[in-house]
């Protein structure tokens, strides 16, 4: 992969891309009322069987725990290795502007998906009406950040211009060891409020990886740098590892005999998590603020918005653990 020189590189991500200033801070969490109390609903119970734990990447176990609304109950703890063992993860950053959409990843933008392949990065300039974008040299090499310490450097926040129009990506060896762990009740209790998320995750996939709120594009491109998602909506974060900022139809997802939208995986207050579109490509109607609904076979559950729009969900009906 090219350089521009040979300097440490330092580029101005935020928190859902390497660092963990803001993602998984719940103190960004805010409940539209302080009473945050039962609304008397108990979802349907959550099937622990549809996570992936055959390659031991994920494990699952029942533990005792304490959600938000002071109800005492069990939970799933999830410990995951963020490594999906139903996809490959990347690539993300193509070589070359002359790179197919197989040598690159995706961009999210306006709600639209764009292929980052060597056209894409070529044509920033045309694309965000700035003629200052240009992340290649004479010869159409990209110049991509290409190690861990570059990525450990991404949050100073004094990025100077020597620094600009960089294609950042992380590799999966870089966080080979990272293991995070998850809690979400077993049973979900629907409440009579809503919790508005900030940074943290949504919830989680049925292979361990992290459903992450939205990604922070405008101070990605306010330093003239492009941190591709790979075509599962993924990239990786030095802090927790691979997550997913949209859901992208790559993860397990499990079908429903109605011709409902398949489930791909669980909110962190436990009720389920269902695509956007059942399977004559129409959206539901009815959701609420929080993106989620109710019907006879699925109880209370949430369908995840349009890819392009950078976001899952937009907050929790449920109990959850702090």
């Amino acid at each position: 992969m090219k350089y521009k020189n040979n300097s440490l590189i330092a580029i101005i991500i935020f928190c859902s891309f390497f660092t963990v200033v803001s993602c998984g801070n719940d103190d960004d969490d805010d409940t539209t009322d302080s009473g945050n109390t039962d609304d008397g609903t108990t979802g349907i119970a959550v099937d622990s069987s549809f996570f992936l734990t055959a390659d031991g990447a994920v494990t699952v176990t029942l533990v005792p725990c304490t959600l938000s609304n002071g109800t005492t109950t069990d939970c799933y703890q999830i410990v995951s290795k963020s490594t999906p063992s139903d996809h490959e993860m990347g690539p993300w950053c193509p070589d070359n502007i002359s790179d197919s959409a197989e040598e690159g990843g995706i961009w999210l933008e306006n709600g639209e998906v764009y292929d980052v392949d060597g056209a894409f990065i070529e044509g920033m300039a045309e694309f965000y009406g700035d003629t200052k974008w240009k992340l290649y040299d004479d010869n159409g090499d990209i110049y991509t950040t290409d190690t861990e310490e570059d990525c450990g450097n991404a949050a100073n926040p004094n990025v100077g211009v020597e620094y600009e129009n960089y294609c950042v990506e992380c590799l999966p060896s870089y966080v080979a060891d990272i293991e995070q762990t998850y809690l979400i009740p077993a049973t979900p209790i629907k409440l009579s409020t809503t919790t508005t998320l900030g940074g943290d995750e949504r919830g989680i996939a049925f292979n361990g990886v992290r459903f992450e709120g939205p990604a922070p594009v405008d101070a990605i491109l306010g330093a003239y740098t492009l941190a591709p998602f790979d075509d599962a909506g993924g990239h990786i974060n030095l802090a927790v590892g691979y997550h997913y900022h949209a859901a992208t139809g790559v993860t397990t997802e499990i079908a429903q005999d109605d011709g409902h939208a398949p489930m791909i995986g669980y909110a962190k207050d436990g009720h389920g998590i269902y695509a956007l579109l059942d399977e004559n490509g129409e959206e539901p109607t009815d959701l609420d603020s929080c993106r989620g609904h109710t019907d006879d076979i699925r109880g209370y559950h949430y369908h995840v918005a349009a890819a392009g729009s950078n976001s899952f969900i937009d907050c929790l009906s449920g109990a959850y653990v702090e």
